[in-house]
């Protein structure tokens, strides 16, 4: 029978060598940690469970290895030499740390069902386990997992108690990795400056440290939240910051994918927003041609438009660029969910430039490789993407056939898909953007219903809330525009007189007829708050909650 590796030459585990691992967790020590554990390579490679402390350090060595420790022999492969027999010998205290080294196993590997079964376990056990350092780790780990799901009420719920254990404990750079999780689940929840609040208060904790991994996570939070506000160039400052600090710890980090790829996406908004401009100027240049004599000269502009387009295309081939080296990445360290969405984004490229086929392609595998691992925020994107590539073909009358509202149809089902998928999940700005797609979708040259796209124009909004992303907050208004062309208020007021009001309650009648009232005075009034306040004597803030919430102003953050 052979041996275990490295059972000829055991070494034995010191309780200074754990207390050394985890005093450099704790403190973010980075370097100080890896050092170490390739200082007692022999011991690492040699773990035997019949060793003392062998449990105690197979869950020292998962914390380390999701920190970015890529020891030989691997963690899931530690785990392997724990058969049956072996883990019926361990004391239920060790027995927990078994099953924590098995989450982080679950984790890297996107099963996420699987790796909340484990914590459920663990956290049921808090007095066996006995050490609250290892506790302060599973309730974030179960946080991360939980965020992963879409579930981010739990996930903040989570996440705080083990930064609350954390700081307990006297960990304050511990706690200020958790705080990051906590910044980006505040974020998703609408509640913006309490987001920034809580990362400048981890950043100025970690700015110390070489916990590079996480100083980037924190400078990659603030270009996808300057990326929702629409502050593209300053977006795209802060994800090269962040791959900056990724690469100091690992030229082919992941997160490095990452960061690429919100670049694309920043990079695409600046190409959609120089492509409106070629096209305003297009039409201002088509009505002067049909004005000016065939003799005229050149209109004055052309260099300048020339060089719009040069540098829209140099925008979407750098946004491609950025997105195969993310690839090359996850290649090499493949992730779903990384892959998932480098195949989404470039989807959104190749649409923009009219190439539905790739785009379709692209979406189609994103939605394949979500659908493995039920990644429903990831699932509900692609679905979106696809009900938008529909919809351009509808307008842009693609090959109609004998069917010409097949597209329409396709469109609507993902629409309604995506709205299903999302409803799985606690990302409102999905929820919002699923159902502002249904709206426009309904609002196509097929379908052309008034009726549902306003009903889904209600729900966007309302999934949204006060904090609405720069492109949601213009998409919606693209979507209030086309009901407004093709309805008309007269006919929802002479609705309402007639008792029509189909299933909205008085308080819903009477928010809309105060949108409807309020938007009239506020044109009228050359669109000034302060008159429309003391014509109608209601306060300011109340006018401008309305005018924010009928989408005739941007909303105020939190």
């Amino acid at each position: 029978m052979g041996e275990r590796p490295g059972s000829q030459a055991k070494v034995k585990i010191e309780e200074s060598f754990l207390a050394d691992l985890q005093t450099h967790v704790a403190a973010r020590e980075v370097e100080r940690g890896l050092e170490c554990l390739t200082a007692h390579h022999d011991v690492v490679a040699g773990l035997d469970p019949k060793q003392g402390n062998s449990a105690r350090l197979l869950v020292l060595l998962a914390i380390w290895s999701d920190i970015g420790f890529a020891g030989s022999p691997p963690v899931k492969e530690l785990l392997a030499r724990f058969d049956v027999r072996a883990r019926s010998r361990l004391p239920i205290s060790d027995y927990i740390c078994f099953r924590m080294a098995q989450v982080m196993v679950a984790m890297a590997e996107e099963a996420m069902d699987a790796a909340i079964a484990h914590f459920d376990f663990v956290l049921s056990l808090p007095e066996e386990l006995n050490n609250r350092f290892l506790l302060a780790i599973a309730h974030y780990w179960k946080g991360r997992c939980l965020r992963r799901r879409g579930e981010y009420d739990d996930a903040l719920t989570y996440t705080r108690l083990g930064r609350d254990l954390a700081l307990e404990l006297g960990y304050p750079r511990m706690a200020a990795v958790m705080h990051v999780l906590e910044s980006w689940l505040l974020f998703q929840r609408g509640q913006w400056k309490e987001a920034v609040r809580v990362s400048e208060t981890a950043e100025k904790t970690l700015r110390e440290t070489d916990d590079y991994v996480t100083l980037g996570n924190i400078q990659s939070f603030y270009g996808r939240m300057a990326r929702r506000e629409g502050r593209l160039d300053r977006a795209i400052e802060l994800f090269d910051c962040a791959i900056a600090h990724y690469r100091k710890r690992d030229p082919q980090h992941p997160n490095l994918a990452r960061s690429l790829a919100n670049m694309a996406l920043a990079k695409r908004g600046i190409a959609l927003q120089l492509q409106h401009r070629v096209d305003l100027d297009a039409q201002r240049r088509r009505r002067k041609a049909r004005r000016a004599a065939d003799e005229s000269p050149p209109p004055a502009g052309v260099a300048i438009r020339l060089d719009h387009r040069r540098r829209l295309t140099q925008l979407r081939r750098e946004a491609l660029e950025h997105l195969d080296d993310a690839r090359e990445i996850y290649r090499q360290r493949p992730t779903h969910h990384g892959i998932g969405t480098v195949y989404l984004n470039a989807a959104y490229i190749h649409l923009d430039g009219g190439d539905y086929q790739r785009a379709e392609e692209e979406s189609a595998s994103a939605y394949q490789l979500a659908q493995e691992k039920q990644d429903y925020i990831l699932m509900g994107r692609a679905r979106i993407l696809q009900c938008m590539i529909e919809n351009a073909k509808v307008e842009e009358e693609v090959g109609g056939g004998a069917d010409p509202g097949g597209h329409a149809r396709r469109a609507l089902d993902f629409s309604q898909e995506a709205v299903e998928l999302a409803r799985h999940t606690q990302h409102h700005v999905l929820l919002a953007t699923a159902y502002l797609w249904q709206g426009l979708t309904q609002c196509n040259s097929f379908f052309d219903n008034v009726d549902g796209a306003r009903e889904a124009y209600d729900l966007a909004r309302a999934a949204c809330g006060t904090t609405q992303p720069d492109n949601i907050w213009q998409d919606l208004q693209t979507l209030r525009a086309k009901i407004v062309r093709k309805g008309s208020v007269d006919s929802t007021l002479k609705a309402w007189s007639q008792g029509s009001v189909g299933e909205k309650s008085f308080r819903q009648v009477s928010d809309e007829f105060a949108e409807i009232v309020i938007s009239r005075v506020w044109e009228r009034e050359g669109r000034k708050v302060s008159r429309v306040a003391s014509r109608l004597s209601i306060s300011p803030k109340k006018v401008r909650r309305i005018l924010a919430r009928a989408g005739r102003r941007r909303p105020r953050t939190e």
